[in-house]
């Protein structure tokens, strides 16, 4: 898997690459439109890309990428079981918005989630990029929660997270996975203009929960 399947601006692509790119593609393409088979996809290429980033030193990355595959299967099972406080027994999980102060809250679990990773890194790795690679681990971590219990904040963090894992990625000559988040950023607006057709009109009557 790790051998070179072609190059692309001078850098090798690996089979593990390309197979976890479109598996990683197809999950997002559709959480968009909320189908729940995409958690299942994102359960393999999180394996997958834990392995490619382990081997290209992004410590965080593959560590955040392990956490994406047992939360891939908590998220599957929210989608199709999970439910809101008052919702009636046969309800499912619909799309919500973070009240003002939980989103404060997952605003500072970011920062305190990238200061310790940040920090986790430069003590016990040969990581060359432990505060870029903690910003992107920490604010990762915070979308697939919030993707997970399908707060719509989650496509705003994405967006961030995708912008800025481009860079990281590109640095690190892994130029398909940059591509990918190119196209993950795109997905990332897509999905909150969709899911925010799925709340109602009226600001007042807009459901929000922490």
């Amino acid at each position: 898997m790790l051998t070179e399947a072609f190059v692309l601006f001078s850098a090798p692509v690996t089979w593990l690459e390309i197979v976890a790119f479109l598996l990683a593609l197809a999950c997002v393409a559709l959480s968009v439109y909320e189908i729940h088979w995409g958690w299942p996809l994102a359960f393999v290429s999180s394996l997958l890309y834990a392995w490619l980033f382990g081997a290209s030193k992004l410590y965080g990355e593959g560590a955040l990428q392990l956490f994406f595959a047992a939360t891939a299967l908590w998220g599957w099972w929210q989608w199709l079981f999970g439910r809101r406080a008052g919702d009636a027994p046969a309800d499912h999980l619909h799309v919500a918005r973070l009240d003002a102060r939980s989103r404060w809250l997952a605003l500072a679990a970011w920062l305190a989630a990238w200061l310790a990773v940040a920090a986790l890194l430069l003590r016990y790795s040969d990581s060359d990029v432990a505060f870029a690679d903690g910003f992107a681990t920490g604010g990762s971590v915070l979308g697939q929660v919030l993707l997970g219990r399908k707060f719509i904040e989650n496509w705003l963090v994405w967006v961030v997270v995708n912008l800025f894992s481009i860079g990281l990625f590109a640095y690190k000559a892994l130029w398909l996975t940059a591509l990918l988040y190119v196209v993950f950023a795109a997905l990332a607006v897509a999905g909150w203009r969709r899911w925010r057709r799925q709340l109602p009109q009226s600001p007042a009557a807009l459901p929000r929960h922490a």
